[in-house]
């Protein structure tokens, strides 16, 4: 089972959810639970385990096309099978060059080319690392290489970092609702929309319930941050038919905690018993046992 957390923005909880989900479900469920970070720009779920200790980590490289301007004759159908306007060719100037910036590494340009001039090499994409948390099957995170635009690329890498005997995958998604994030829930099997009840939360929330409408996927909303805001977020999901998981209230003796790691540790007992509130009705949603 592939539960993804999503976030219309920024800020709302997230990772907060996920850290806390896969601790209570490795508690009150099953310790064949495994946490994976797919937010590669910033991958920030392993602040919460500041015990945990790495168990492996390993560099992903990404193809990079390299045009031999010996063999090559400006025919340009390399440039015209590129999707992504990656290569550049001037016949008059016998210039032919490859952005790698904008390069996706689909290989389409190899098969273009008649001539053999085109040849791959590898370029670093990111770093994949896996971390023993002490709990259930650990956090695999990713984190993409300094100026690079290819999230997607290093998040399918990292997805298939999966323990064998894991039972159930939590995929702390990014935020918004951008390539990187359909990429990390087109797998899943339902997604858990994280939102605050704030007319800036609500919008965005909006925006990511389309998505996952396009995409057909199940999912159902936690309102963090409860008590601050308006009620508007609730008259939404009533008038949709949303389902409603949990509701975190805003506290900031545990946003105290959030801002120094520590929101697994000391966990009071409103907020264990809302977790365990939300997984009940999670496993219910899902069939879970």
């Amino acid at each position: 089972m592939k539960i993804a957390i999503a976030s219309g923005k920024g800020g709302t909880g997230k990772t907060t959810v996920s850290a806390n989900l896969y601790y209570f479900i490795n508690k009150l469920v099953t310790p064949e639970i495994q946490l994976i970070d797919c937010d590669v720009e910033e991958p920030n779920d392993a602040l919460f385990f500041p015990d945990a200790k790495m168990d492996s980590e390993k560099q992903v490289y990404q193809l990079i096309p390299e045009i031999d301007t010996e063999k090559c004759t400006f025919c340009r159908k390399c440039a015209d099978w590129c999707e992504f306007n990656s290569i550049s060719i001037v016949k008059n100037l016998q210039f032919a060059s490859i952005n790698p910036d904008l390069c996706h590494s689909c290989g389409a340009c190899i098969v273009a080319c008649e001539f053999g001039a085109i040849t791959e090499h590898q370029q670093p994409l990111g770093v994949i690392t896996h971390f023993d948390t002490g709990i259930g099957k650990g956090l695999t995170e990713g984190r993409l290489k300094i100026g690079s635009a290819m999230q997607t690329m290093l998040i399918k890498e990292v997805k298939k970092n999966t323990h064998d005997s894991a039972e159930i995958i939590i995929y702390d998604a990014p935020p918004g609702t951008s390539c990187p994030v359909v990429e990390t829930v087109a797998n899943a099997d339902y997604i858990i929309l994280v939102t605050e009840p704030t007319p800036f939360g609500l919008h965005d929330m909006k925006i990511t319930v389309e998505l996952l409408k396009d995409l057909n996927k199940p999912f159902g909303v936690v309102v963090n941050k409860a008590g601050l805001g308006n009620d508007a977020v609730y008259e939404f999901l009533n008038e949709n038919k949303i389902d409603l998981l949990g509701k975190i209230p805003f506290s900031k003796e545990y946003a105290a905690n959030y801002a120094s790691g520590n929101i697994l540790k000391d966990i009071p007992t409103a907020i264990e018993s809302i977790y365990s509130e939300i997984i009940e009705k999670l496993f219910i949603k899902t069939g879970l046992k």
